[in-house]
């Protein structure tokens, strides 16, 4: 068995040393690199800066909104899970509707996903909220066709569905066109729960230190 080393705080620090060294963040927003940072330790590919595409504001937009309590719309369990609870600042809910019955219910009636059709139950209280999307390309989709039909806008938007069918395309769609809403997303096929929840979990290790 070979030796490996075993401290978590040098782990971490030489994680963050090699990221440093090896992916070249100039084109990434400075307000936004400590973020682009926590994206590729989630994922352990520093290539992936090259595709990230992360507002400026997107870090002071999201502690904003925590710090007053907005809640946190997630598109799986994965990524709820995947947020470190105990960063987040006292009240904040995480919300997933995807298991909610009435999610499936509305995907049955407009003959569309239940991750599409959970987004609807996010409405009421989508203003000023925080959307964290990092499974489902269809959830992106319905935020963006539910802000141009008029929906209220949230704080922030974290979107990295993953795939081959859609994934894509949704990430463009937003890239193209955000809506006026501070976000970050990473083109093409790659993304996923882990990347998602990192960009949250980067901004409140900020908040809790």
């Amino acid at each position: 068995m070979r030796d490996y080393l075993r401290d978590p705080a040098e782990i971490y620090r030489q994680s963050f040393a090699a990221i440093r060294a090896e992916a070249d963040l100039s084109a990434v927003p400075a307000d936004a690199r400590g973020v682009a940072e926590r994206v590729i330790h989630s994922c352990g590919m520093t290539d992936i800066v090259d595709d990230l595409r992360i507002s400026g504001d997107l870090p002071a937009a999201i502690a904003h909104a925590l710090s007053g309590h907005a809640p946190i719309f997630t598109d799986s369990e994965m990524v709820r899970h995947g947020i470190i609870a105990r960063q987040l600042p006292s009240g904040v809910e995480i919300v997933c509707t995807l298991n909610d019955p009435q999610a499936r219910d509305i995907g049955l009636a407009r003959q569309v996903t239940r991750s599409a059709a959970a987004v609807s139950l996010w409405l009421p209280r989508l203003h000023g909220a925080v959307v964290v999307i990092g499974n489902a390309p269809t959830a992106l989709f319905a935020l963006l066709e539910a802000l141009d039909a008029g929906a209220d806008k949230p704080a922030a938007i974290i979107a990295m569905p993953v795939g081959f069918i859609g994934a894509r395309e949704s990430k463009d769609e937003l890239a193209g066109n955000p809506r006026g809403v501070p976000y970050a997303t990473v083109l093409g096929r790659r993304g996923g729960s882990a990347m998602a929840s990192s960009v949250i979990n980067a901004v409140t290790a900020e908040l809790a230190s």
